[in-house]
């Protein structure tokens, strides 16, 4: 029996009202039951705890759901770049040892920051962060998958405007390498 697993994500999408009439209505009836939705600046909020057998499918099958109630998708969050206190949340390595990584002093080969090099608040690409915590053991492979399924799912929706094109085949190949 394949094991379903609830996976975390929000999908950021826009083109619907709020205010319409059986605006949540169109997101239950698209199959969005398992997201709670808000609208925040301007745009839909879907956070999702998706029950699949993996994070690709969850994160197709949401994609495709919301297509399906006439908004489009922006973007699949957590977001990709990310500052030291994001690494430390989300590796569950403390901020300060986060920081020593960053200047060398713990290790070497840290990725360098990809925006902001130059202020107080530097931020790196997620993908790359991971990538080199599990090559320290620090992190475990799913969270180096996660970041490429999630960096690779907002290229192409960046590059295909919303056309389901292959999106879920491309995001399940990533899973398997």
């Amino acid at each position: 029996m394949i094991e379903m697993k609830a996976h975390e994500f929000t999908i950021i999408a826009s083109g619907l009202d709020p205010e319409m009439e059986g605006y949540e209505d169109r997101f239950f009836e698209a199959g969005c039951d398992d997201a709670t939705l808000s609208f925040q600046k301007g745009v839909i909020i879907a956070e999702f705890a998706r029950e699949a057998v993996s994070f690709s499918k969850a994160v197709a099958s949401a994609y495709e759901d919301i297509l399906k109630t006439g908004a489009k998708v922006e973007r699949v969050e957590p977001d990709y770049l990310v500052s030291l206190s994001d690494i430390a949340e989300r590796s569950g390595l403390t901020r300060q040892a986060i920081s020593l990584y960053t200047k060398a002093e713990r290790g070497s080969g840290f990725p360098n920051p990809v925006a902001r090099v130059t202020s107080n608040s530097p931020l790196w690409d997620w993908l790359e962060v991971t990538e080199w915590l599990h090559a320290q053991s620090r992190i475990d492979r799913e969270a180096v998958v996660e970041a490429r399924i999630v960096k690779v799912a907002n290229r192409f929706i960046e590059l295909h405007d919303g056309h389901p094109d292959n999106f879920t085949r491309r995001l399940e190949l990533l899973e398997a390498a």
